[in-house]
């Protein structure tokens, strides 16, 4: 959580609201439920806003994570600015099967910048690497790219196969 910490050591009661943002089908839920839960669950059904929380140690503290699973960015946008407003950090989101998914980053990237009005803890995240094999059609080096030009982490994840989720989240 080296790239999240520094905005949650503000709070007394060390309690971190992370934001899931990204197009619809992308993963989001899949990674919140990975991490809170330890499951995956393969059935796609849409979400329109969920908030799961986790107690965490970092660095022998305790914090309370809270994820807020958000609806697909094309869906509820009036909602969408209250939940970057009230937000320490974001995960930013794109499917490595979907160039749409990732050509909607940027859309993101400018709606949190324009309402935090400074910079802010992010870490952008390719999920569904266990399809690399036979769906890839974002290749690493464009999230990376992306990621150094935006100054934050990146990591391509599998919320099916537990890859990198916690290293996302903490």
């Amino acid at each position: 959580m080296e790239h999240l910490k520094l905005a949650s050591n503000h709070r007394l009661n060390r309690e971190y609201k992370l934001c899931i943002l990204g197009e619809g089908a992308v993963g989001k839920t899949s990674l919140a439920t990975q991490f809170i839960q330890g499951i995956f669950i393969s059935k796609y059904d849409p979400t329109i806003e969920d908030v799961f929380k986790k107690i965490v140690e970092i660095d022998g503290k305790q914090f309370i994570v809270e994820i807020l699973d958000t609806a697909g960015m094309e869906n509820f946008t009036v909602m969408r600015d209250l939940y970057i407003e009230n937000s320490d950090g974001f995960a930013i989101v794109y499917s490595i099967t979907s160039l749409v998914t990732f050509n909607q980053l940027h859309l993101i990237y400018n709606q949190i910048m324009n309402i935090k009005k400074e910079q802010t803890a992010m870490v952008l995240v390719g999920n569904k690497v266990d399809l690399s094999h036979m769906k890839r059609i974002v290749h690493r080096d464009k999230g990376q790219t992306l990621a150094d030009e935006w100054m934050c982490p990146f990591y391509e994840t599998s919320a099916k196969d537990s890859i990198n989720v916690d290293e996302v989240i903490i």
